[in-house]
């Protein structure tokens, strides 16, 4: 599996590594987005220190946990005028008999209510099934992110439980809701 070349073309997106020569169009999304609407949306943020040889190194990161199967990340780019719509992941949580991993998502606050994220995470499970390997992957779900268990359940994911005090973010030790699905 050349994890690098993995990627996916829909009818208006490409979902594939980020490389190098992104850093315009990626730097120039990211400055455009509006303020936060929500706590789940960072909104506005100071990009200051993400100058081109930091992203030259966040690419080598990328590939780097991509070769060692602990992460794969593509960013979400529009067909149309390869606008940098946001970003999807799949962390491993465990290989051998599970072949089990983690989906994040993110779409850039300004792009949101397009169907892009929906499009995006269809396209990105397809991968992670078909070429990534994983038979079972979850999405860890604030209780109070409707956006995003919309999201989870619009791509055929499945409620699974409730995981208390599972991740400790905001200051404190949160629960999730758990999604999943799992390769036919």
């Amino acid at each position: 599996m050349n994890v690098f070349a993995t990627s996916s073309e829909t009818e208006r997106l490409i979902i594939r590594p980020l490389k190098v020569a992104d850093y315009h169009n990626w730097l120039a999304e990211f400055e455009s987005r509006s303020a936060s609407s929500s706590r789940h949306d960072e909104g506005k943020i100071d990009m200051s220190e993400c100058t081109e040889e930091w992203f030259d190194q966040l690419v080598k990161k990328h590939q780097e946990l991509a070769s060692n199967d602990i992460a794969h990340v593509f960013g979400i780019f529009k067909k149309a005028d390869h606008k940098h719509l946001g970003m999807v992941d799949f962390s491993t949580l465990s290989r051998n008999e599970f072949q089990w991993g983690r989906i994040g998502y993110t779409i850039h606050n300004q792009h949101w209510k397009n169907g892009y994220g929906k499009e995006a995470v269809k396209a990105a499970l397809n991968m992670a099934f078909n070429d990534l390997n994983f038979h079972r992957i979850e999405a860890h779900i604030n209780l109070d992110n409707i956006p995003s268990i919309k999201l989870a359940e619009s791509t055929g994911m499945k409620f699974e439980c409730m995981r208390k005090g599972f991740i400790y973010e905001f200051g404190e030790w949160t629960d999730h809701l758990i999604y999943y699905l799992n390769s036919k």
